[in-house]
């Protein structure tokens, strides 16, 4: 891989919901900042992170069955194997996936763990998701946009508050892709857990990251136009295709694929 890209500074000084995100999921890459941040949130903050995790991998595995051979991943955060491109090459080597992120430690991590198969190709895109338009054409590099591509925004719209126009980014976003192409999505909750939701968006907030959780209403607007496949708009743990069924667990993250017709 590479990313052309100059290596900018790391800010220690703030937490990153990226870098938030690692410490919840138990990673090494993060900062005193970050982690208290996360050593204060909900303990289904920690359970999210990882059904989220855990619903990325099911959802890749099975686009790569149905013979989806492009991804796009926006929000990618810090890599924790096995990362999105290693799950779909396993399957379909000849995948390729670009990733996208704006945290610089992502960046300096993509090119020594976002390393292809030799069949396929990975490449990173050190961007921000209020750029989508600049995104997709840093893309077009390595994916083909009149094939079906998977976008994925996994962990990601609930850092993205309405006054930023996340339904106008979604859809700047799919307006790129073919017909038959999917979107990956997922969303805190704001009404599973009301009370831990408000503590956890304090909590954020304390560290000056804003987060947006929204109910199961306001997550279904993100797919207006498209088609949800099954088992529709769930929480995480209860979506799988082709694999067992998980165990019932609470959930406080939405998620869902649809495809574009």
């Amino acid at each position: 891989m590479t990313t052309g890209t100059p290596q900018p500074p790391i800010d220690t000084s703030r937490p990153h919901s990226a870098r938030v995100y690692d410490s919840l999921l138990g990673g090494k890459d993060n900062y005193p900042v970050d982690q208290a941040v996360a050593e204060h949130l909900p303990a289904e903050a920690k359970a999210g992170a990882f059904q989220n995790r855990a619903f990325m991998n099911r959802a890749t595995a099975w686009l790569a069955r149905e013979g989806v051979d492009q991804f796009l991943d926006i929000g990618t955060g810090i890599p924790t194997a096995p990362n999105l491109h290693q799950i779909a090459q396993e399957i379909a080597p000849a995948s390729r996936v670009v990733y996208c992120d704006n945290d610089p430690i992502v960046l300096r991590h993509a090119e020594a763990l976002l390393v292809s198969s030799p069949e396929g190709a990975t490449d990173y895109v050190h961007a921000d998701v209020l750029e989508p338009a600049k995104i997709i054409e840093a893309a077009h590099k390595v994916l083909d946009f009149d094939r079906p591509v998977a976008l994925s925004l996994l962990g990601l719209l609930h850092f993205l508050p309405d006054d930023v126009d996340p339904l106008g980014i979604v859809r700047t976003l799919t307006a790129g892709l073919c017909p038959g192409s999917y979107v990956v999505l997922s969303q805190g909750a704001s009404d599973v857990n009301p009370e831990g939701g408000e503590r956890g968006s304090a909590e954020y907030g304390k560290g000056g990251i804003r987060l947006a959780l929204r109910t199961r209403e306001e997550f279904t607007r993100f797919f207006e136009g498209l088609e949800i496949v099954e088992p529709g708009l769930v929480t995480a743990p209860e979506w799988f295709r082709g694999t067992p069924a998980p165990l019932p667990e609470f959930s406080g993250v939405y998620v869902a694929v649809a495809r574009i017709p």
